[in-house]
């Protein structure tokens, strides 16, 4: 299939894409003939609301941006399509319908997959977290069943906890464990873990920490060579793990599979191609949607000066990012540096921020 070429390829429609157009459009500034973002889907969802659709407290359309109407604003081409095949020397990239892609330059801000156990007979239904479109599906099949199932979480950071959270709201039929291959939300002070486990034991959702999940086979959950627990379904909140294409594309990976860049945002080893969000590892981000945001604001100025051959921006990162947990009943968890806290009140401060988050980059 013969290429098509394109100035500049906005590749995932994350938080920093999401951020960076919106700041085209305040700012009047139009990317050159020959820009395209390039989703999966139509639509992108906020991965900050998800929680909230599933406990019952938002609708879809809450949760979902229309990109259609974004991109028309910022004079970009919309393009639905998934990466396959990534090759930075030839700057080209296969799509998974087999359609051919050369660019200029390019932006990836394609998000990460949560990994899942290594050995996998298929007698368990899995579903990953992320995209959301997908496990969207499978938290309907499940509703529309309305029966006792055995439904497990795997994870242990804050995807995890709110998920589990959200679901055993919204499936009380369910028989709902989580398993942590460490200890839950361990990267948070001890005061925050403290009031997450006190809320877990209250709603009756079982706990397996320091449980690395290694396999399934005959519809158990096996660590090692110990059965852990038989299950129906098993949602994967496992974190970040790279896209699986990145390792083969040439673009300098940690160890990890992350693309490595500079303050800048540039890949080490291909200055015209970008990385920002989870797909990116630059020092001192973390994985979450507070860091990406603020890159978003970064790349709005880094990408018009790259095409342009001025000096790039830098970007560095906050030493400390607030994190709001929500609870499913409206509540959320606050953590910051040493200091954490909890109620309604703060459930109603992130309903804010997401609410707000949604209408800056909604268009009609």
């Amino acid at each position: 299939m013969k290429p098509t070429p394109y100035s500049l390829i906005l590749a995932g429609a994350g938080h920093a894409h999401l951020v960076a157009m919106r700041r085209w459009i305040e700012n009047g500034y139009n990317p050159p003939q020959g820009t395209i973002l390039l989703s999966p889907s139509p639509k992108a969802w906020y991965s900050g609301m998800m929680p909230g659709l599933i406990a019952g407290r938002f609708t879809s359309d809450e949760c979902a941006i229309d990109l259609a109407p974004l991109c028309k604003a910022c004079e970009v081409e919309l393009v639905i399509g998934e990466i396959a095949d990534l090759n930075a020397a030839k700057r080209r990239m296969k799509l998974t319908n087999e359609q051919v892609l050369e660019y200029e330059y390019l932006s990836l801000n394609v998000g990460s997959v949560p990994p899942q156990p290594l050995h996998n007979d298929g007698s368990i239904s899995l579903a990953p977290a992320k995209p959301f479109a997908g496990f969207n599906e499978h938290w309907q099949v499940w509703r529309k069943r309305n029966e006792s199932m055995q439904l497990v979480v795997l994870g242990g950071g804050a995807a995890a906890f709110e998920l589990a959270l959200a679901l055993q709201k919204s499936l009380p039929q369910a028989q709902l464990s989580l398993i942590c291959s460490g200890d839950l939300l361990s990267g948070y002070s001890r005061g925050l873990r403290h009031k997450a486990i006190k809320i877990l034991d209250e709603r009756g959702i079982k706990r397996h920490k320091n449980t690395r999940i290694d396999s399934i086979a005959n519809g158990w959950l096996i660590s090692g060579t110990r059965q852990i627990l038989q299950a129906e379904a098993l949602v994967i909140a496992t974190g970040a793990a790279a896209q699986p294409w990145l390792a083969s594309s040439g673009l300098k990976c940690d160890n990890s599979g992350f693309v490595e860049v500079s303050n800048s945002l540039q890949s080490l080893s291909h200055p015209e191609v970008l990385a920002s969000g989870d797909c990116a590892n630059q020092t001192g981000a973390a994985h979450s949607g507070v860091y990406a945001v603020r890159q978003g604001s970064a790349l709005s100025q880094i990408i018009p000066a790259l095409l342009d051959s001025d000096t790039l921006r830098e970007y560095k990162p906050q030493a400390r990012a607030l994190a709001l947990l929500a609870t499913a009943d409206g509540g959320a968890l606050m953590h910051y540096g040493r200091f954490s806290a909890g109620g309604r009140l703060l459930g109603m401060y992130k309903d804010y921020l997401d609410k707000g988050f949604m209408g800056r980059h909604t268009i009609d």
